[in-house]
């Protein structure tokens, strides 16, 4: 219902209400009526207060009847009021944050703005480094491509020098070869010399170092070095016959003499030794067990035995009879500290370069040498020893030990 209707519907309500309450009011008065007591005239005047209270609830009542509006505005007034100022607060605030974002988004434009010349800057910068990078990267390229060059050159080298490497080895081995050989013919020689004698008394003819982990093993041990004996024995004394018979002849006593003592705990060297000379050809060789506790006869690094050569000694075999004076020397040494072995260890062909050097140094140079132990070697281990060059002649060749 619009508003004009309803203010004209309120006033011909409150007219006909009036008027109804007037006439009620009359009547009221003539009938000479009293309520609770009251005068006529006081209640004519409550009978009129009472229509005119009427009047008033009923045009209220068919106000909120018809109007939605005035209902909202009447009862929930306080409660839109405090959403309005809320509503209000919260805009404030939105205005606010708009504000604040507007200055954000100010300032983003602004660096980005800024970001979008230092960019420009480096495409600039980026720019001119690639043109500088060009030739760097040529010169990057034909470095690679030198390299590569010199890498195949280098394989090139290097495939020669391992094949030099493996001539000097082989020639190295043709050597020593012929340094065997020649050492068998003089052995050869002195035998003739002797009457044929191809194991001398007292020589080895099997060494084994033991340590037994259990007693029983002692027989094993044994019977296995009397075999490789007999095996060594034959082929000395009868060259060119198959080994298949016993030679050696070992005395039974010994044999459990030495097993008694082998099954003593602690490392041992045992050695079957010839009993006498013995000719080639003979069908028998006597021979002896031999026992001794293994230790360490020298280290490596020990020096065996020095000697000093004069300034006056150049002649080559003045000097190769003194250098070899010197190996017997440490050989003696290494005799009395327990070994076993028959001689030393060298290498002979870098003996005879050492003599030749030596007997070439500048006339009044004093050379002091030393004969050292290589490695490491027990009782019955051979011993390899280099001839080392000190005082003046400390920047001279070397006598390596024979591989």
């Amino acid at each position: 219902m619009s508003g004009w209707l309803l203010i004209l519907a309120l006033l011909i309500l409150g007219g006909v209400l009036s008027t109804l309450g007037d006439r009620l009011g009359s009547l009221v008065g003539k009938a000479r009526l009293s309520l609770f007591n009251l005068r006529p005239r006081h209640t004519a005047v409550v009978i009129t207060v009472l229509t005119g209270s009427l009047i008033s609830a009923i045009s209220l009542g068919l106000m909120l009847l018809v109007s939605e509006r005035l209902r909202t505005g009447l009862f929930e007034l306080d409660r839109l009021e405090e959403r309005l100022q809320r509503s209000r607060q919260q805009l404030a605030t939105s205005k606010a944050q708009l504000q604040s974002s507007q200055a954000e988004v100010a300032r983003a434009q602004t660096g980005q703005q800024r970001i979008q010349k230092e960019l420009a800057q480096v495409e600039r910068q980026a720019a001119t480094l690639r043109r500088e990078l060009a030739p760097l990267q040529a010169e990057r390229s034909r470095l690679l491509a030198e390299r590569e060059r010199l890498s195949r050159e280098v394989g090139r080298r290097d495939a020669e020098i391992r094949r030099t490497e493996s001539q000097l080895a082989a020639l190295g081995q043709r050597i020593e070869a012929g340094a065997q050989e020649l050492q068998d013919l003089e052995a050869n020689l002195i035998a003739l010399r002797r009457g044929n004698v191809v194991l001398t008394s007292g020589q080895a003819l099997a060494s084994a170092k033991v340590k037994l982990e259990r007693p029983s093993q002692a027989r094993e041990v044994i019977t296995a070095l009397l075999q490789q004996a007999n095996l060594n024995a034959f082929r000395r004394v009868l060259p060119g016959e198959p080994p298949k018979r016993q030679i050696l002849l070992v005395p039974t006593s010994d044999i459990n003499k030495l097993e008694e003592m082998l099954s003593r705990p602690g490392s041992w060297v045992v050695s079957i030794r010839s009993a006498a000379n013995v000719l080639r050809g003979e069908q028998q060789v006597l021979a002896f067990p031999d026992l001794r506790p293994n230790r360490q006869v020298v280290k490596a690094g020990d020096v065996l035995a020095s000697t000093t050569l004069e300034g006056d000694l150049r002649n080559a075999d003045q000097i190769g009879r003194r250098l070899n004076l010197l190996l017997a020397a440490a050989y003696a040494r290494a005799q009395r500290h327990g070994t076993l072995v028959d001689g030393l260890q060298f290498d002979a062909a870098r003996f005879n370069q050492l003599t030749q050097s030596l007997a070439e140094r500048p006339s009044g140079q004093v050379v002091q040498l030393e004969a050292v132990a290589l490695s490491d070697a027990d009782t019955p281990d051979p011993i390899a020893v280099e001839l080392r060059l000190t005082g003046n002649g400390s920047d001279g060749p070397r006598l390596p030990r024979r591989p």
